[in-house]
């Protein structure tokens, strides 16, 4: 039962940090999960959970990189293998011996062999962390190729590394010759046993499928399984398990490929699982390096004989090492590269290079690599400072994706976007959201709603027309203003009508008091669009347990009447106040704000128009029902469309508000 409420704690932390990252898409999802465990960890709940190396690389690292691997350009990382290569395998071992000297140096307490283990291990990148923090910069396309491409690899080369370095601590024995041989067995050993693996589990699929069994589940499972059986049977071997599941990943998107079978149904039950497996995994990778980072630093806060700021310090400056070390190998290699294969590589540049180098993140990998050193050396003596090597691992970790996440947007933010003017941001928001409206309803349009769906495309496409043609951005934004100024003009003279008629006793107390929550709800509409929106879920709520209450409990027939005859009232004392709003518009029309107050009173008298042909509500109309469900759609995707904007930098907080009001607005008038 413990581990059961363990488990259905961290998949709910997991949900509330992408509902956090969707208010605050400027900062990572991993970030935000590794804040969350951390608190989780500090929390006196008794939530522990014991990160074993061994099991935690079958578990979350075998199935990631095996997803990594399938879903891989293949071209990509074949025409970049030089670059890759460099990366993953000559920047790996020249991390291990610059940055091992380095800590070393800092603090001679750590053997050299040992700084050689922390160095080995702090090499690898974090592919899931680097592809979290790319998902909302922009990131040239060779650029991330390689980047995906040195983090298949570099587990791999760094895992090896760090076990030579640390057998070296262990026994105090180190042959170059024999780990090189080693390194060339267990790299190449790992790849191809992985790749001869997955060829045999695809021919076993086959197999099964001539013998007439097409069960989308039982492949399904094989799929699932797939990962774990081949890094569990390669590590059993000793060769690299990580290798393994990438050249497993490979067979499987090239058997993808060429796959003529007709299952359609299993591709789309397999990438929907996958979908949410990954999403999970990725999740729980991070909440528990967020659950296993206090207790390491607890262990060096809590030792008198260590100053903890001296070994944080240390740590900012082995991370900085790293980073320009980094820095230096890329620009290098790549400024060789182009001058001798100019054809297969871009021109170099500083801007290129700093993006490269800051995507370097580290990652779980790199914790759980640093747990699996062992407590005592051979002869039983305790590891030399085994908790300031977690300490310093854990912070790089930290480190290197705040640094990322602080830069990485700021690096790769376009001449473009820095020139553009909020207003040029609202007009192309507001164009692309009317864009994704108008997909969107092609997508839900069919037989039955073709033509309430026409219709509504056709209003998109001339209010699209308006924005467009519009070439004075001021103008648009003084437009807009002017707008609002109008339409509050109007909700004056409703609000003035609706007192009096209650003056004259021509409303119920109950009519008017719904009337003037109309009223207050689109006021609020025009100038608090985030508190409409709460105001708006409030009401389906309010709605949806209505409509419960009336399943359950039905009207009688005399009900239904009474409330027939509510609804008459209250749509007469709506149209009285539209009519007011429109007479009122028309008074106080000037040259200036002419089309302003055209386009209110066109909205206006399509109300008045649905007021009196709503005047009989005997039956609900079809016609009405599918044009409310297929706005609602539309108004939806318009705002999933500025959320996206959002989450991907391309447009401020600010610019996103008044987007949003502008959606509210006109959503309000809709359905009211």
């Amino acid at each position: 039962m413990e581990i059961l409420t363990i488990v259905l704690i961290l998949a709910a932390v997991i949900g509330l940090s992408n509902i956090i990252q969707h208010f605050i898409p400027f900062v990572p999802v991993p970030l935000i999960q590794i804040a969350l465990g951390m608190i989780l960890a500090i929390i006196p709940m008794g939530i522990q959970v014991y990160l074993e190396p061994e099991l935690f690389f079958l578990l979350f690292i075998a199935p990631l990189l095996f997803n990594d691997g399938k879903n891989a350009s293949r071209t990509a990382l074949w025409r970049l293998r030089t670059p890759i290569l460099l990366l993953a395998l000559g920047l790996v071992f020249a991390t291990v011996f610059v940055i091992g000297h380095l800590i070393h140096w800092l603090i001679p307490s750590i053997p050299l062999s040992a700084a050689f283990a922390l160095a080995a291990i702090l090499s690898p990148t974090d592919v899931v962390a680097v592809g979290a923090i790319a998902s909302r910069v922009h990131i040239p396309h060779n650029i991330m190729h390689v980047l995906e491409g040195e983090g298949l690899m570099n587990d791999a080369s760094g895992l090896v590394a760090f076990k030579f370095a640390l057998a070296a601590t262990l026994t105090g024995f180190f042959s170059l010759s024999e780990a090189a041989l080693s390194f060339l067995e267990i790299a190449l050993g790992g790849f191809f046993g992985g790749a001869l693996i997955a060829y045999l589990i695809i021919r076993s699929r086959l197999w099964l499928r001539r013998l007439g069994m097409e069960d989308v589940t039982i492949h399904m499972l094989i799929h699932l399984l797939t990962p774990f059986v081949i890094f569990a049977a390669i590590e059993h071997f000793h060769l690299s398990g990580i290798l393994a599941v990438v050249a497993g990943g490979i067979v499987h998107a090239i058997e993808r490929d060429h796959d003529e079978s007709p299952c359609l149904q299993l591709r789309v039950v397999s990438k929907s699982t996958w979908t949410v497996l990954l999403y999970i995994l990725n999740g729980l990778v991070f909440v528990l390096l967020g659950l296993e980072i206090p207790s390491v630093f607890r262990d060096v806060l809590s030792n008198p004989r260590i100053d903890s700021l001296q070994i944080f310090i240390y740590a900012l400056i082995i991370t900085l090492g790293i980073f320009a070390l980094r820095f230096v190998w890329v620009y290098v290699s790549w400024w060789f590269g182009w001058k001798f294969f100019k054809k297969d590589l871009m021109q170099p540049s500083l801007k290129n290079t700093m993006i490269t180098t800051l995507s370097g993140v580290r990652g779980a990998v790199t914790l759980a690599g640093a747990f699996s050193i062992p407590f005592a050396l051979a002869d039983g003596t305790p590891f030399p400072e085994r908790s300031v090597i977690l300490f310093i691992a854990a912070a790089v970790i930290l480190i290197t994706l705040v640094i990322a996440s602080i830069f990485l947007p700021i690096i790769c933010r376009s001449k473009e976007a820095k020139e553009s003017t909020p207003e040029d941001l609202e007009k192309n928001a507001l164009i692309q959201c009317h864009e994704g409206a108008i997909c969107a309803l092609q997508e839900a349009m069919n037989d039955s709603n073709r033509e309430v769906a026409l219709k509504i495309i056709a209003s998109y496409n001339r209010s699209l027309n308006n924005i467009k043609s519009e070439s004075n951005i001021e103008d648009v934004v003084n437009l807009k203003k002017e707008e609002i100024q109008v339409r509050l003009l109007a909700l004056q003279a409703e609000s003035a009508c609706l007192e009096q008629l209650i003056a004259a006793h021509k409303v119920t107390e109950e009519i008017a008091k719904k009337a003037q929550d109309h009223l207050h709800k689109l006021e609020i509409a025009i100038k608090h669009p985030l508190y409409y929106r709460v105001l708006i879920l409030v009401t389906i709520l309010k709605q949806a347990l209505y409509y419960l209450k009336r399943k359950l409990i039905p009207l009688t027939s005399e009900q239904q009447k009474a409330q027939e005859a509510e609804n008459r009232k209250f749509i007469r004392v709506k149209l009285a106040m539209a009519l007011a709003a429109v007479d009122t518009l028309k008074e106080n029309e000037t040259p200036e704000n002419r089309h302003i107050t055209y386009l209110v009173i066109d909205k206006y008298n399509k109300l008045i128009m649905r007021y009196k042909l709503a005047k009989n509500l005997n039956s609900p109309d079809e016609l009405s029902q599918q044009e409310r469900e297929l706005q609602e759609l539309a108004f939806q995707s318009e705002r999933d469309v500025v959320q996206h904007l959002y989450e991907q930098g391309e447009i401020p907080f600010n610019v996103v508000q008044k987007v949003r009001q502008n959606i509210n607005t006109r959503e309000a008038y809709f359905f009211e």
